[in-house]
C-alpha cells in the first residue's frame, strides 16, 4: 500500500533528498515517518524566471495511511496509488501468418504484439539495419551521395530514428505505459517513465532498436532488410501475397502496412491496385535555428543550470487573415537541423537531438497548415506532388548539391541584419528563402514571426536563421480504413501508423501498431 502526492515543488539549487521533507511538511507528519518510494513524474515550471520550480509527483508510504487520507480528504493532490493492471496482448483464436511492412514504431510494435499473440510474423524493411543506415546517412551528410533506400526516411526504426526521440502522446490508452516500459527493457533510459516530456534521443534510440531487433528474432520473427514491397497479389478483395523486389511472393493471411509518411512509391502502388486513398491535411514551412543558450535565456532567464534541461518551446497562432494555423513543430533543443532527403533532386529538412541535447544549437520547424483545397482535383496523391514541387525548389535554391537554402530571420523579414550559422550538413547556401515556399506559407510565416517574438523576446534576432524546406510533417495521404482497422478496399490489409495517415510521432505510431495487431487478433475470434 502507498500514497501519491502531486505538485511538490523544489526550487533551483535544492536537492531531491528534500522531497521527503516536503511531503512531511505538506501533511503535517514527522519526517521520520515518511518513507520515500519513487518519483512518478517530473516537470519544470518556468513561468516565473526569478523562481523556476521543479514539480514532482511522488509515491511514498507512512504509518496508518487510511487515517492520513481521511484527515486530508480535501487535499486534491493526495491519493492512494492507483492499482494498474499490466497491459497484455490477447492470444490468437487460430494460427495466422502476418506480413508486416515497415520497421518504424508502428511496424515494430505491431510485429511484437502479433508474435507474442502466437502469430507467425514476417517483418520486412526496404532500408538497412540501423548501424549501416547510420553510416549511409553520415556519408550523405559528408557529400558522398544520397542512398534512396537508406536515409533519414527509410531504414530500421523509421524516420523517428533521426529525430529528437520524443515520447509524448496525447492519447490516453493503457498501452502507452507498456510502450515506455518495453523501450526501457530494450535500453532506453529509465527517466522516460517519469519525465513530463520524455525523450530518448537519436543516439540512445539506435541502441534500443538493436535490442528490439534481437528480441523479435528470439521470438521467431523473420526479419528481411533491403526488401521493398512493390506489389500485391489480390484475389476476391483479399491480399494473398506481398510482392517484393525481383518479384518474390510472400504469402500471408494478413498484411500490416506500416511504411511511414515518405513511402511515396507505395502510395502509387496502392492507387494502381485501386485501394481507397484520400488527400489529407499536413503542414509545410521551414526550420528555425538559434543558439541553445539564447533559447535557455529566453525561457529560463539563464543560459544554463545543472538542474534544468535544455529549454524547449511550443508556439502556435491562428492567422486571422487566412484562417490557417502557424506553429512550431518537433522542437529539438541542443540538436541539429538535418538533411532528410529521400529522393534524388529533392531537399527536405528535419531536426534531431541526442539524449544529452548538448550541441550549441536549438531548432524547430515553423510550419503553416496545408489543406487538400490547396491542391484541388480528385487525385489522392496531389499532396505528394505538392511536397515534391517545393522540395525540388529547395534543392535548386540550395545549389543542386544538397546544401540547404538558408537566410537570417531579420533579412527574411525586412531585408537587413543577421548572419548565417547553421548546424546542417553538408551546409547551407545563402538564398532568398521565400522561393521555396508557397505564397500562403510565406505570408503566414511573415505575419507569425513578430507575434512569436512578442511571446519569446529575442526569438527574432540576429542569431536566428531559417533553413528550408520542411515538408514531411505528416502524411499527405490517408489510406482509408474501417472502424475495425482494415482497408475498406481489402479485408485483410491493415494500414497502420504515420504512413497510413492515422498517427504522428513515435508513441502514437507505436500505439496505432498495437491497436492494429489487436484488431487482427480479435478478428480471429469472429471468423
Amino acid at each position: 500500500m502507498a500514497l501519491r502526492l502531486r505538485d511538490i515543488a523544489l526550487h533551483l539549487g535544492e536537492d531531491e533528498s528534500l522531497l521527503t521533507t516536503r511531503i512531511a511538511e505538506c501533511l503535517a507528519l514527522p519526517v521520520e515517518l515518511v518513507t520515500f518510494l519513487a518519483i512518478v513524474r517530473l516537470s519544470v515550471d518556468a513561468r516565473r524566471k526569478s523562481d523556476i520550480l521543479r514539480i514532482y509527483t511522488v509515491d511514498f508510504s507512512c504509518p496508518d495511511e487510511d487515517a492520513v487520507l481521511a484527515r486530508w480528504a480535501e487535499l486534491k493532490t493526495l491519493q492512494r496509488v492507483p492499482a494498474v493492471q499490466p497491459y497484455a496482448i490477447s492470444k490468437l483464436g487460430y494460427p495466422i501468418h502476418a506480413l508486416v511492412v515497415g520497421m518504424g514504431p508502428a511496424g515494430l510494435f505491431s510485429a511484437l504484439s502479433l508474435v507474442e499473440s502466437g502469430a507467425r510474423v514476417t517483418l520486412i524493411e526496404r532500408g538497412r539495419p540501423v548501424s549501416e543506415r547510420f553510416d549511409d546517412v553520415r556519408a550523405f551528410w559528408a557529400g558522398e551521395g544520397l542512398q534512396p533506400e537508406s536515409n533519414i526516411q527509410f531504414g530500421e526504426g523509421g524516420a523517428g530514428t533521426f529525430s529528437d526521440g520524443k515520447l509524448t502522446c496525447r492519447v490516453n490508452h493503457p498501452a502507452t505505459r507498456m510502450i515506455l516500459e518495453r523501450l526501457v527493457q530494450f535500453g532506453a533510459p529509465d527517466d522516460i517513465l517519469v519525465q513530463a516530456k520524455p525523450h530518448i534521443g537519436s543516439d540512445r534510440l539506435r541502441a534500443v532498436l538493436v535490442n528490439f531487433r534481437k528480441h523479435l528474432l528470439e521470438k521467431g520473427v523473420e526479419l528481411l532488410f533491403s526488401t521493398r514491397l512493390s506489389g500485391l497479389e489480390i484475389d476476391k478483395d483479399i491480399v494473398r501475397s506481398g510482392i517484393v523486389d525481383q518479384g518474390r511472393r510472400i504469402e500471408c493471411d494478413y498484411l500490416v502496412l506500416a511504411t511511414g509518411h515518405s513511402a511515396r512509391d507505395t502510395y502509387r502502388m496502392l492507387a494502381d491496385h485501386n485501394i481507397q486513398l484520400e488527400k489529407k491535411a499536413f503542414a509545410l514551412g521551414l526550420r528555425i535555428e538559434h543558439p541553445l543558450e539564447l533559447i535557455n535565456r529566453i525561457q529560463y532567464g539563464t543560459k544554463k543550470h545543472p538542474q534544468l534541461p535544455p529549454a524547449d518551446y511550443r508556439l502556435a497562432w491562428n492567422d486571422p487573415h487566412s484562417g490557417r494555423g502557424v506553429y512550431s513543430f518537433c522542437m529539438c533543443p541542443g540538436g541539429w537541423v538535418v538533411n532528410g532527403a529521400s529522393e534524388e533532386e529533392g531537399l527536405v529538412v528535419n531536426g534531431m537531438s541526442n539524449f544529452r541535447r548538448d550541441t550549441p544549437w536549438s531548432n524547430s520547424a515553423l510550419v503553416v497548415s496545408v489543406t487538400p483545397d490547396d491542391f484541388p482535383g480528385t487525385n489522392p496523391l496531389a499532396g505528394v506532388d505538392f511536397q515534391r514541387h517545393w522540395e525540388k525548389q529547395a534543392f535548386l535554391l540550395g545549389g543542386s548539391d544538397y546544401c540547404a537554402p538558408a537566410q537570417p530571420v531579420l533579412e527574411y523579414l525586412d531585408g537587413t541584419g543577421g548572419y548565417l550559422d547553421s548546424s546542417i550538413k553538408p551546409g547551407v547556401k545563402h538564398a532568398d528563402i521565400k522561393a521555396c515556399l508557397p505564397d500562403f506559407v510565406d505570408a503566414g510565416l511573415r505575419r507569425a514571426l513578430p507575434i512569436f517574438n512578442q511571446r519569446m523576446r529575442g526569438f527574432v534576432g540576429p542569431e536566428a536563421c531559417l533553413i528550408g524546406v520542411e515538408t514531411r510533417t505528416s502524411a499527405p495521404v490517408r489510406i482509408v480504413r474501417a472502424a475495425t482497422g482494415q482497408s475498406i478496399s481489402l479485408s485483410n490489409l491493415y494500414p497502420a501508423g504515420e504512413g497510413a495517415g492515422y498517427a504522428g510521432g513515435i508513441m502514437s505510431a507505436a500505439l496505432d501498431g498495437i491497436k492494429t495487431a489487436e484488431n487482427i487478433i480479435h478478428r480471429t475470434y469472429k471468423l
